[in-house]
């Protein structure tokens, strides 16, 4: 199967979001762990893929591989933000105990 210029830049973009999706997982796992004192801009990456989302694409597969990463991002939020909270809440145990 050919791809249209176009379509070929829709799926470098989607496996672009799959990895970007992959190393900020990375990124707040290192975050709730306390290796890093910064936490990861997941907000901006989620805002990127809802605003690329929105372009319709034609061809089945694009299309699919994109739902399949709307979803990995989605359950990997979860994860993300029960890290955070978890992260949080220890850092305020450990105030405490200070």
């Amino acid at each position: 199967m050919l791809l249209s210029k176009e379509d070929l830049a829709r799926k470098n973009a989607i496996y672009d979001f799959d990895r970007k999706i992959e190393e900020m997982h990375l990124q707040i796992q290192r975050y709730s762990q306390g290796a890093e004192n910064r936490l990861p801009e997941w907000e901006r990456l989620e805002m990127e893929l809802l605003h690329f989302s929105r372009k319709k694409i034609n061809d089945l597969e694009l299309a699919k591989n994109l739902e399949r990463v709307q979803y990995k991002f989605q359950n990997r939020k979860k994860i993300w933000l029960r890290w955070i909270e978890e992260a949080h809440h220890s850092a305020g145990v450990e105030k405490e105990s200070t």
